[in-house]
């Protein structure tokens, strides 16, 4: 076999064997695998450390990050949650957190098709065939490959090694090959030249991640003291039906007492009807709180992510525990809390960076009402014998400009016009975030003052309330009371301990909520939350 025939062979060979090789599908696992490595590493670079730490960020089927705690979905029969396990359970298995983090993970996705946008990319395609006309019939086959590349200065280059096969098999047996090397420079001269230009949107991509990570970060501290809230409200219902039982077993007692002094002469028949009367209303008290309790346990169930039918109760001990923390207010003040608000809300900088980036729009915009001009080369190498004529091709080279003068410039006039005013639309989102930051703080702040003032007076009736029956429950016994004043005294008992607890969860509430609001809360990473410092103003 000739030198010729063995290099036609080989070319042909390689550009087929390099197409097919492309057809290969890679391990579906092995790819995932390096796509969830790929993307996470993307997102960790832009991670920064006042986002919180790097955990609870990773979609469900992706290797959990090493802080992650994972919680089952389905819990044991009589599981008592506790406070942080609950929260490790709703970051695990809550539908909308981890649709939260299904976003994050597709921004990253998109970044990466748009870095990609500027790598070698290669291309190929292979084909063959039978064909007949009137007077011959052959077969072909053929094959491409190559490859292009974007550079920053909006230049592209190609490259591509066609190879080519037809064999005449009617009337005297022929066969032709061909291969060619063709090489293609096309740089823009005006319009898409300047690198800031050509890289506008892999900057806008580059950004729209950092701009995810930090609305999932803001994201998550919102969700934790959701769940925090979802939490003591569930104990709070709980706190409700074991007062009604309270309230209910102290009128029994009240009742039976009364009927005594009744049966002896010493009271009215009415005061004892009375009695009754209140007692059967707290049995139905009880009933009513027991199912409130009972429906708030499922919502909670459902807003974690766990079967609805799991048996399963929280910890009453985080309510007791709150009940021995000092309730006061922050030791600063609203000015300073509005301040930081501003420094840190991770909201403020997606909003100000919008800006940015609107900005960075009109410069596109203004680059496209350029003409466009641009210096193109190519090269092409032949080594074709022609099946027909049996003719050798040789070379050729090409070297020149297209112009156009862009004389149409409605479109682009309209879009530099449109990105004006969508600069002027981000800057006005921008300082109504500004205005609206202000007004939750200080919000925020108020709700956080009330709180503590109001559980302090709670306390207090609280305990006055106690005092009260135990008071008039002695004068009863000497009959210097009526049953009335003990059931007025027991009523106002009854109310005045839902009241405290209802103070004391909704002045944790609101400290969590003024914390998240100003930007000093921290997720952990096991799904709790901690404060941090900032400007020494803390």
């Amino acid at each position: 076999m000739s030198r010729s025939i063995i290099q036609k062979v080989l070319v042909l060979a390689a550009c087929t064997t390099f197409i097919f090789a492309g057809c290969q599908s890679r391990n579906p696992a092995q790819l995932k695998k390096d796509l969830d490595k790929e993307m996470y590493g993307m997102i960790d670079s832009k991670w920064r450390d006042e986002f919180g730490p790097r955990s609870n960020y990773k979609v469900r089927d992706a290797e959990p990050s090493p802080n992650d705690i994972q919680v089952s979905r389905v819990l044991p029969a009589g599981t008592v949650l506790g406070l942080p396990q609950a929260v490790a359970v709703a970051t695990d298995h809550n539908r909308v957190y981890q649709l939260e983090k299904d976003f994050l993970y597709i921004e990253a996705m998109d970044l990466r098709l748009e870095r990609h946008k500027f790598d070698l990319i290669p291309f190929g395609a292979g084909d063959a065939g039978y064909v007949r006309d009137d007077d011959d019939k052959g077969v072909t086959a053929g094959a491409t490959l190559g490859a292009e590349k974007l550079l920053e200065t909006g230049a592209r280059i190609g490259v591509s090694l066609t190879a080519a096969w037809v064999e005449i098999l009617s009337g005297n047996a022929r066969s032709g090959f061909a291969n060619i090397f063709t090489v293609l420079y096309d740089q823009p001269l005006l319009r898409g030249s300047d690198p800031n230009i050509v890289l506008e949107e892999l900057t806008q991509a580059e950004r729209d991640l950092l701009y995810d990570i930090r609305s999932f970060s803001r994201f998550r501290k919102k969700f934790v003291v959701t769940t925090i809230e979802q939490y003591y409200t569930v104990l709070q219902y709980y706190d409700q039906a074991e007062n009604a039982k309270s309230n209910y077993l102290t009128l029994v007692n009240v009742y039976d007492y009364a009927q005594k002094l009744s049966e002896a002469g010493r009271l009215p028949q009415f005061e004892l009807e009375q009695a009754m009367q209140d007692k059967l209303i707290a049995s139905d008290g009880v009933i009513q709180a027991e199912k409130n309790y009972k429906q708030a346990l499922d919502d909670f169930k459902l807003s974690l992510g766990i079967p609805t039918e799991t048996e399963m109760q929280l910890d009453y001990n985080e309510l007791t525990i709150l009940r021995t923390v000092e309730m006061k207010m922050p030791s600063f003040s609203e000015s300073q809390a509005v301040e930081t608000a501003l420094a840190n809300r991770l909201d403020l900088a997606n909003a100000l960076d919008a800006v940015k980036d609107a900005e960075r729009k009109i410069l596109v915009a203004l680059d496209n009402l350029r003409p466009d001009l641009r210096l193109i080369a190519a090269a092409e190498s032949q080594n074709k014998e022609d099946p027909l004529t049996l003719r050798n091709r040789g070379d050729s080279v090409f070297v020149g400009l297209h112009f156009d003068p862009n004389l149409d410039k409605f479109p682009q006039e309209n879009a530099y016009r449109l990105a004006l005013l969508i600069v002027d639309q981000n800057m006005r989102a921008y300082e109504e975030k500004i205005d609206t930051i202000v007004l939750d703080v200080r919000e925020a702040y108020r709700d956080l003052a009330e709180a503590a003032q109001r559980y302090e007076n709670q306390s207090e009736q609280l305990k006055l309330a106690k005092q009260r029956f135990d008071n008039t429950m002695y004068l009863l016994q000497y009959m210097r009371a009526n049953t009335r004043d003990v059931l007025d005294a027991q009523k106002d008992l009854y109310g005045a301990q839902d009241e405290a607890t209802a103070a004391l969860v909704n002045y944790t509430i609101a400290m969590l909520r003024f914390y998240r609001d100003v930007e000093i809360l921290q997720v952990k990473p096991g799904g709790m939350w901690e404060t941090r410092v900032v400007r020494n103003n803390y």
